[in-house]
């Protein structure tokens, strides 16, 4: 008879991986998608909303490039510059954003609820905390200040502009996981509230954890969000759900408020020798 080993890592979670706007704080996303809109206006074209936060948690070059590559605004855009838009427009839109963008993330860097409370809880459980991020790290020494006030302070920033591929690739996530000094990867959650987050922790053999409320899919600010009907709330998580469990997730909560159970219930898959 032949048989052949098999390694399993049956111990506790070691890690998680953070995104920020949308996941820890900036609910409902909004200075990015402010942003871009405003990039595009002073190049003439007008983005809407939903427009600009298709692509979301892209590094934020790529997504200025994904913005102008829908159809509707490449067709304006060559209307309007006599030419479809090129790297060389995309650059120039990045350098119109990265003040835009550094500006407004000061008035959108209040913490989620419940974010300092889940990180302050996976440091109980010995668990390292870090975090990767579409925004790159210009933007992110304005934002890193605002959330250590309100006593936020993670572990490792892996910015857009940090050197590897960015998301859906995992290797943020991964170069996350190398300044923590943690592994295996199945040791490892990631938590985020764009496709491309959960994306990224798939890609990367991790469990991932998907927001639903807090971030992007839903895209309300707090008292937005809490002054909707509970129907309204009701389909607008169903849905915003639905599309985050599509992409793979193997959770989906409204926000990191929630995670404790979820951390729960990884560590007793993991220590069935469960892989994600």
């Amino acid at each position: 008879m032949t048989f052949r080993y098999a390694r399993r890592y049956c111990g506790p979670l070691r890690a998680a991986i953070l995104d920020w706007a949308g996941t820890t704080l900036d609910h409902g996303c909004h200075a990015p998608v402010a942003s871009f809109i405003a990039a595009f206006a002073d190049a003439g074209i007008t983005v809407s909303v939903a427009e600009a936060r298709a692509p979301m948690g892209q590094p934020k070059w790529h997504h200025i490039r994904a913005i102008a590559d829908q159809p509707r605004i490449a067709a304006a855009w060559a209307q309007r510059h006599g030419h479809a838009p090129t790297d060389a427009d995309v650059d120039a839109l990045y350098q119109r954003f990265l003040p835009l963008q550094t500006a407004m993330v000061a008035e959108h860097a209040d913490l989620i609820p419940g974010a300092l409370e889940a990180v302050q809880a996976m440091r109980a459980r010995g668990m390292k905390v870090g975090s990767t991020t579409g925004y790159p790290r210009q933007v992110m020494e304005a934002v890193i200040p605002r959330a250590v006030a309100q006593g936020l302070d993670i572990d490792c920033i892996i910015s857009a502009d940090d050197g590897p591929p960015g998301r859906p690739s995992p290797f943020p996530a991964l170069a996350a996981l190398a300044r923590l000094g943690v592994y295996p990867v199945e040791a490892a959650v990631k938590i985020g509230d764009t496709v491309v987050d959960v994306e990224e922790g798939l890609n990367g053999g991790m469990w991932s954890v998907g927001l639903a409320v807090s971030g992007n899919e839903v895209g309300l600010g707090l008292a937005d969000w809490q002054a909707l009907p509970i129907a309204e709330q009701d389909a607008l998580r169903r849905a915003a759900t639905a599309r985050l469990a599509a992409a793979g997730a193997h959770y989906v909560i409204d926000s990191i408020a929630g995670i404790g159970p979820v951390l729960d219930d990884i560590d007793q898959r993991l220590a069935r020798g469960e892989k994600p």
